[in-house]
C-alpha cells in the first residue's frame, strides 16, 4: 500500500529540519517540523517548555500534534523530534499512517553538528549551559543507546555522515520509489 506521509527520524543533528524541506520541495509535498509547530502552538521555545512544565507536559502536546497530523495531513513529509519514536504508541501511530525514514549519524558528526547549540534542553546543564565537549559525547552516547532501538524500526536508514544534503535528499527519493502516493 503506498502511503502520503513520509516522517523523518533521529538524533538531534541527524539533519531532519535541513533535509526535510528539500525532500518535500522535491516530492511535491508540504513540510512539518514537530517541534517548530509545538514551539508555536505554545508560544514559547523547547528548552523554556521543558524548564517551566517538564517533558512529560512536552511529550504530551507532542503526542496530541502527532496524533492531530496523522489524522489531517496527506502527502506531507513530517520532521519529528528526536525522541518522539521512543515512545511506543507513537513509533506504532506513526509506523502505521507513513513511511518511516531513519537519518543516522555517528556520535561524532552529531557532536560537530549539535556542539554549539542551545536550543536543545536534554543536551544542556541543570542551569541551561551547553555542556562541555566530553560530557556532551557522553550525553549524546547514552542518549543514542537508549533511542536508536527504536529509530532502527524505521522503514529504511540513510546515513548523513558524510554526503551533502542534495546526495541524502537523492538517496532517500530513491528509496521512495513506488512507497508513496
Amino acid at each position: 500500500m503506498k502511503k502520503s506521509l513520509v516522517f523523518l527520524t533521529g538524533f538531534m543533528g541527524s539533519g531532519k529540519s535541513t533535509i526535510g524541506p528539500l525532500l518535500a520541495k522535491q516530492l511535491g509535498y508540504g513540510f512539518l517540523d514537530v517541534d517548530e509547530l509545538i514551539e508555536s502552538v505554545e508560544g514559547k521555545s523547547i528548552v523554556d517548555i521543558f524548564r517551566e512544565r517538564g517533558e512529560i507536559y512536552f511529550r504530551n502536546i507532542e503526542r496530541k500534534i502527532l496524533i492531530e497530523t496523522v489524522l489531517s495531513l496527506s502527502k506531507f513529509v513530517v520532521s519529528l523530534g528526536g525522541g518522539t519514536v521512543t515512545f511506543a504508541d507513537n513509533l506504532y501511530l506513526v509506523k502505521g499512517s507513513g513511511i518511516l525514514i531513519y537519518l543516522k549519524a555517528s556520535p561524532e558528526v552529531l557532536l560537530q553538528r549539535i556542539k554549539y547549540k542551545t536550543d536543545r534542553p536534554l543536551l544542556l546543564d541543570p542551569a541551561g549551559n551547553v555542556l562541555p565537549e566530553n560530557l556532551l559525547l557522553e550525553r549524546i552516547l547514552s542518549l543514542l543507546k537508549i533511542r536508536e532501538p527504536f529509530y532502527l524500526q524505521a522503514d529504511f536508514l540513510v546515513s548523513t555522515d558524510d554526503k551533502d544534503v542534495d546526495e541524502t535528499v537523492n538517496e532517500i527519493l530513491k528509496k521512495l520509489e513506488n512507497k508513496i502516493a
